[in-house]
C-alpha cells in the first residue's frame, strides 16, 4: 500500500514507523514546512491518503485529496460541521472518504458499550449523566471528538437529554469537561449518579499506537470503495 501521509506530527510518525514494519510505502509526507508539496499530482502518487492535521486545515486537505481521486481516511477531529460538504464532493467526485473521531479498536467497541448502557438507563431518570475527558496539551479541541461521540450515543438513547454542554445549567443537557495533561494519549468516563450509587466507564488510552493501527486497517479497508465511510461499517458493529 503506497500512503500520502498528511500531517506528519506525532501521530503521522507512527503511522509511518507501524505502516513500514507492515512492508508499505510513504510515498509523501505533508508538515506545516512543505505545504506546497500536497498537490493532485504528488497525491496521485499514492493509493490512499491518511490526513491528521488541524480542524482548520482539514477540509481542504480532504476536498483535494477526493478532486484528486485519492481516497483518504481523515482522524482529525473539530471541523465536522462541513461534513455534509465533504460528503457532497464525494458523491460529485465518486470517491472515498473514511472519518472516523477515533481510530482505536477498543474506543469503538466502547462506544457500542456506551450506546448500550444509555439505552438501560434511559429507563432510570433518577441517574444523571456526564462525560469527562483527559488528553495531551498538544490536543487542540475540548471536548475531543471522541467525547462527542460518545456523547451523541448518549443523546440518542436517552430522551431526557437532548444537547451536550460544557456550562450544564439545564437538566436536558449533558455535562462534558475536559482535562488537558501533558503526555497523556487519552481518558474517557461516562459516569450515570443517583443519590444511591453511581455507574462508570472508563476507556484508556496507553500510546498512539492504536489509533495508528486502526487508521491504517481504514486505509487498507477503503482502498476500492466509493462513498462516506466510519469505523462502524468496517467493524460491522
Amino acid at each position: 500500500m503506497k500512503i500520502a501521509i498528511i500531517g506528519y506530527g506525532k501521530m503521522g510518525k507512527t503511522i509511518e514507523n507501524i505502516a513500514l514494519q507492515n512492508g508499505d510505502e510513504i510515498v509523501l509526507r505533508i508538515t506545516d514546512e512543505n505545504t506546497d508539496e500536497l498537490t493532485p499530482e504528488n497525491l496521485q502518487k499514492a493509493d490512499v491518503a491518511i490526513e491528521f492535521t488541524r480542524p482548520e486545515a482539514a477540509f481542504d486537505n480532504i476536498k483535494l485529496c477526493l478532486k484528486s481521486g485519492v481516497p483518504v481516511v481523515s482522524g482529525t477531529t473539530g471541523w465536522v460541521d462541513k461534513i455534509s460538504d465533504i460528503q457532497s464532493v464525494t458523491k460529485q467526485y465518486n470517491g472515498a472518504f473514511f472519518y472516523a473521531s477515533n481510530f482505536s479498536i477498543g474506543v469503538n467497541i466502547f462506544f457500542a458499550l456506551n450506546k448500550k448502557l444509555a439505552t438501560m438507563m434511559n429507563a432510570h431518570p433518577d441517574y444523571t449523566t456526564s462525560i469527562h475527558e483527559i488528553h495531551h496539551t498538544q490536543k487542540l479541541d475540548a471536548p475531543s471528538g471522541t467525547a462527542i461521540t460518545l456523547g451523541e450515543g448518549i443523546i440518542e438513547n436517552v430522551e431526557r437529554i437532548d444537547t451536550w454542554t460544557q456550562q450544564k445549567t439545564q437538566p436536558n443537557e449533558l455535562h462534558i469537561t475536559s482535562a488537558r495533561i501533558n503526555k497523556t494519549p487519552g481518558t474517557h468516563i461516562v459516569t450515570y449518579t443517583s443519590d444511591i450509587d453511581e455507574i462508570e466507564i472508563i476507556h484508556t488510552a496507553k500510546s498512539r499506537e492504536g489509533f495508528a493501527r486502526g487508521a491504517l486497517m481504514a486505509a487498507r479497508w477503503l482502498i476500492g470503495r466509493q462513498g462516506c465511510f466510519g469505523m462502524s461499517d468496517m467493524l460491522g458493529m
